[in-house]
């Protein structure tokens, strides 16, 4: 999520998928470089079904950047890697952010 960027919505999505300490360890592992899913799966001790359901969050969010890509011995591997993210909340970009908000509830 860019800094400049005060939509409300877009905002919400990011900070729910931020909201789980699975993800925040998805986060800090691919923060060293990327990796693919059953490694993460075995660093993480986490079973890969969970890690998938916890990546497509991550993903839908704009957090992490998804590739299928195909090894030497022809095997599809989905790699994950950090997308673009510079995130600084201040009391006006949060009130900016709020007033495009859609859904009464929100």
């Amino acid at each position: 999520m860019d800094t400049r960027t005060t939509d409300g919505e877009e905002l919400l999505a990011l900070l729910a998928a931020l909201a789980n300490p699975i993800r925040l360890r998805i986060l800090a592992r691919l923060a060293t470089g990327r990796d693919y899913v059953s490694n993460l799966a075995r660093e993480l001790e986490v079973s890969r079904p969970l890690l998938h359901m916890h990546l497509q969050r991550l993903e839908a969010a704009g957090l992490v950047v998804g590739t299928l890509e195909l090894s030497d011995d022809g095997k599809a591997l989905k790699y994950y890697e950090v997308g673009d993210l510079d995130l600084h909340l201040t009391p006006a970009t949060i009130a900016a952010a709020a007033r495009t908000l859609t859904s009464p509830g929100h």
